[in-house]
């Protein structure tokens, strides 16, 4: 990570969504690893919830949160595998202007490293939806150390050089 101390670090708020058929808020592990790890970064979370894999449902709390001017990133654990309950991918194309395919790919690299062959079953994606940044990461403890750790941990810092998500935000919503 090449940050820059020289610079002045600019925490930024975020909401997180676990999508899941099976966890509560006892069981969602993956979402306290992120909530953990959002907070020691010094980021804010502003929100945080457990939907169902109903694309209508996550869809439905996608745009609440794109309309919430207090939110500049939404980050999701779950959803993004190959069955027929996964939705989360094609939720994020019913609020997307602007896909980052550079996400995935990286994130597929990253875990390429930990569980080999078997990461081609993700489609951990993102995307921009009219001014918010949505990241949308698997479902397990591992996948979710993986994202953060390896991608968005860097990139959600404004310190990070030679450049990062952060600094774009202002500049998300040109026309």
């Amino acid at each position: 990570m090449a940050i820059d101390e020289s610079r002045t670090f600019k925490p930024i708020r975020i909401a997180l969504l676990t999508v899941s058929d099976t966890r509560g808020p006892d069981e969602d592990t993956s979402g306290d690893i992120l909530a953990d790890r959002i907070h020691n970064a010094g980021h804010t979370l502003i929100d945080r919830r457990i939907l169902k894999d109903d694309v209508g449902l996550i869809t439905a709390q996608l745009h609440a949160w794109i309309e919430d001017e207090t939110i500049d990133v939404v980050v999701i654990t779950g959803g993004t595998g190959l069955t027929g309950r996964d939705v989360t991918p094609e939720a994020l194309d019913r609020v997307k202007t602007r896909e980052i395919p550079g996400f995935g790919e990286l994130f597929r690299w990253i875990s390429f490293q930990t569980i080999g062959t078997s990461t081609i079953q993700s489609r951990a994606c993102a995307v921009v939806a009219r001014g918010t940044y949505i990241f949308a990461l698997p479902g397990s403890n591992g996948a979710v150390k993986d994202g953060w750790d390896g991608i968005l941990a860097e990139q959600l810092d404004s310190r990070n050089r030679p450049c990062n998500f952060v600094e774009l935000i202002p500049r998300l919503r040109e026309k």
